[in-house]
């Protein structure tokens, strides 16, 4: 299947990329790509103690999760302000 593709209020094509994947190795709860998401795609979990990033005494007790995949527009926000370069994107066909 072909991605999806729109057109711009210029009339120039183009494909988005739609977040895919979360690095939580790397993501450190700072709840960037929370706020600036127009359509919820996005959730703040606590760590376990068991992960290896987890650190009580630190600011990293939380970290973020995909909760909404479906709803992505693929704006690109998220990954625009993370500090981290934590997220995935790709283009994906309809329903995908």
């Amino acid at each position: 299947m072909d991605p999806i593709t729109g057109i711009t209020r210029g009339g120039t094509v183009y494909t988005p990329t739609f977040v895919t994947a979360l690095n939580q190795a790397t993501c450190i709860g700072c709840g960037r790509c929370y706020k600036v998401c127009p359509r919820d795609v996005f959730e703040l979990l606590e760590r376990d103690e068991d992960d290896a990033a987890y650190d009580e005494d630190e600011d990293n007790a939380m970290v973020m999760s995909i909760a909404n995949a479906p709803d992505c527009i693929g704006c690109g926000s998220c990954a625009r302000v993370c500090p981290k370069q934590c997220h995935t994107h790709e283009a994906l066909p309809a329903g995908a």
